[in-house]
């Protein structure tokens, strides 16, 4: 039987007449009991095969106190960071903190340290020895084997060593944990759980390595073909932490290595040495099954923060009227980290089950009637899959859309447009935005599913991210050309006048991806301004760990060829591309003049129609350099990145800097 929220304290427990959890999960986040949130969905699949399952959100780290006020858990705990990795929620690409944080109440930041996984591992092991520890979640899954981090300019080891734990998993946990939780329930060692798919663990400086097989079950038709390959414990040996922390090329070589082993069905063992103990990844976890997505969607859960917080907390507006529909992501976007943690193979929920919570929102009394997404990480990948089973079985291509569509993909937006019509039609919904992000390049392919969007799912304005259009940091990036875009820009214009509807693209570029220069961000601005274009959202590329952008930043090399990508690694430089692609901003008008003079496009520079801004600095430009000499704008240097204590949130004052001598 369901409660309505998890508990998250010793009185809560006491309530329900508990003497001891079965499992606690430790979280970064706030608890929000709706699936967006890996804590709520993990907690009530636990719940729902018999567990009692506590929830420790956002703990005091600085001692073991909240860990033992909540006494011990019968079988493990599980130690998560959060939705997001700590690192990129913490800081921006210039490693300046941010001022809020969108998973904790009233946005406030320093409710979790730089890096909580390993710290909140140890405080386990500190308040009750002896219990098992299983890691995981997105920080967990990104950092699982030796990696770059941005933060500290370093390479740093598996989250393994740090944190101690006995089993990191990475990916999406569900079977996992449920596996877990079963064996150790049923009496086997945690030692004993190595030979799980979806895991990786540290050897003891004595082990060998073992005999364990992953071979797909031979009663899967779809997988019988790997299994006939014989698909058995082969194990790849990844360049050390050392070796790819003193040569770069050793480096890119196991970002190539690890990358072109995460297809489930036929993804080989992994190991990498770390000083003198060994990690073991084992291979991924394999996809969930429609059925198995529809029982982890369709439990019981309450859809809102837990009663204790007194103030909003950011990520719930945005995510309470949304529905997930599917998971994965074939796109292989190198800046992207879907894929590294949801992996390839889009799972898809059955049209009954989102139905069915679409039914749910709209019986809520405070819903208003819109249903903000209705996506996942695409908008448009909803059930498309490979063609042939046997195929796929085999295939290690890294995308299945680039440099083109594979041929064997399917690509059919049918369900996709049948869902959406089937939810704008539920009672009490006005409305069905489409948020998520849509694939153009799948998109163009079916007129109807753009007419679609048009008539019923825009409103007024399309988010869309051609990311550049430059085909050198287009192929950089894995995204489709810059005709795909403009194909359709066309399309939409189209299906909105077929609409009778005034619609327009806002489109997302990013600044200093590896690959993209000086020249290509003037070329990317002349682009803006010929089409009118003055993005006031804009992404600087921020290198997130295991991510194959983040290697050519590292290395300068393309990790597949070896070739060198051009990568903008000085602040100084990252913040003239970003100036260039809001080269609108007077603000701005300094570095762009000196961007422009510099690589000889003195051209630009004037009243002519071309030209990106005019001959002399307007006013603004002139008082915004006035005051940046006047502040110190130093962002956290790196060394500091991930060490300064975290200052509490207070609006409208600016918090001391860390290295200038105030205390946080």
């Amino acid at each position: 039987m369901s409660s309505e929220f998890l508990p998250t304290t010793r009185r809560e427990m006491d309530a329900l007449g508990w003497d001891q959890a079965d499992v606690i999960l430790v979280s970064g986040d706030a608890y929000i009991d709706h699936p967006s949130f890996a804590a709520a969905i993990l907690g009530r699949l636990l719940e729902h095969a018999g567990y009692r399952v506590a929830i420790l959100p956002q703990p005091d780290w600085k001692s073991a106190d909240a860990w033992r006020a909540l006494g011990a858990p019968r079988l493990f705990y599980g130690v998560s960071a959060g939705n997001m990795d700590s690192m990129i929620n913490h800081y921006t690409a210039n490693r300046k903190r941010r001022n809020d944080d969108a998973y904790s109440p009233g946005g406030r930041i320093g409710l979790r340290p730089d890096r909580p996984t390993p710290i909140y591992a140890q405080r386990c092991r500190e308040a009750f020895r002896g219990v098992p520890v299983v890691i995981g979640g997105v920080e967990a899954s990104l950092r699982r084997i030796a990696h770059y981090d941005y933060w500290s300019e370093t390479v740093r080891p598996s989250m393994l060593v740090s944190s101690k734990a006995d089993l990191l998993v990475y990916g999406m946990g569900e079977m996992p944990i449920l596996e877990i939780a079963r064996r150790l329930d049923a009496g086997e060692p945690v030692a004993s759980l190595r030979d799980m798919r979806g895991v990786a663990y540290l050897l003891g400086r004595t082990e060998a390595l073992p005999e364990h097989r992953f071979d797909i079950d031979p009663g899967d038709a779809a997988a019988a073909p790997a299994a006939a390959n014989g698909n058995e414990a082969a194990t790849i040996e990844l360049p050390s932490h050392e070796e790819a922390t003193a040569d770069k090329i050793a480096f890119a070589r196991m970002t190539a290595l690890h990358h072109h082993e995460t297809n489930p069905l036929n993804a080989r063992r992994m190991t990498q040495g770390h000083g003198d103990r060994v990690l073991v990844q084992n291979p991924p976890t394999l996809p969930l099954s429609e059925a198995e997505m529809d029982a982890a969607y369709d439990l019981p859960y309450a859809r809102r923060p837990h009663p204790r917080y007194t103030q909003p907390i950011p990520a719930d507006r945005m995510i309470r009227d949304s529905v997930t529909i599917m998971r994965g992501c074939f796109g292989g976007c190198t800046f992207c980290s879907i894929t590294m943690h949801q992996g390839r193979t889009i799972q898809s929920r059955s049209e009954r089950s989102i139905l069915a919570e679409v039914d749910r929102i709209a019986a809520d009394p405070e819903f208003k009637g819109t249903i903000s997404d209705i996506g996942g990480p695409t908008a448009n990948m909803y059930k498309m899959r490979c063609t042939k089973p046997d195929v796929e079985a085999i295939c290690r291509r890294l995308s299945c859309i680039h440099p083109k569509i594979c041929p064997l993909l399917g690509t059919d937006h049918k369900p996709t447009i049948d869902l959406l019509a089937a939810a704008r039609e539920k009672p009490g919904i006005k409305r069905v935005h489409v948020a998520s992000g849509i694939r153009m390049d799948l998109a163009n392919r079916s007129t109807a599913y753009i007419d679609a969007l048009a008539q019923h799912h825009v409103g007024g304005h399309l988010k869309v991210a051609p990311e550049h259009t430059s085909d050198t940091v287009l192929t950089a990036m894995k995204k489709p050309d810059q005709a795909s875009f403009e194909a359709f820009e066309q399309n939409f214009a189209k299906a909105s006048q077929r609409a009778e509807k005034e619609q327009y693209l806002v489109p997302y570029f990013i600044a200093s991806h590896p690959g993209s220069t000086v020249d290509e961000m003037i070329e990317l601005a002349l682009f803006l301004k010929a089409r009118g274009y003055r993005p006031r959202q804009v992404q600087d590329f921020i290198p997130a760990p295991m991510d194959i952008a983040t290697c050519m930043f590292h290395t300068g090399l393309d990790p597949f060829t070896r070739k060198p990508v051009k990568t903008a690694n000085r602040l100084r430089d990252r913040k003239v591309q970003r100036a260039l692609l809001q080269f609108f901003l007077p603000e701005n008008w300094f570095a762009v003049r000196k961007a422009l003079s510099e690589r000889g496009r003195n051209d630009l520079i004037g009243s002519g129609p071309k030209c990106l801004i005019p001959a002399t600095a307007p006013p603004e430009a002139i008082e915004a350099r006035r005051r940046a000499a006047g502040e110190d704008a130093a962002p956290v240097h790196a060394r500091d990145a991930g060490t300064a204590s975290t200052v509490g949130y207070r609006p409208g004052r600016r918090g001391a800097r860390p290295g200038r001598g105030g205390k946080r």
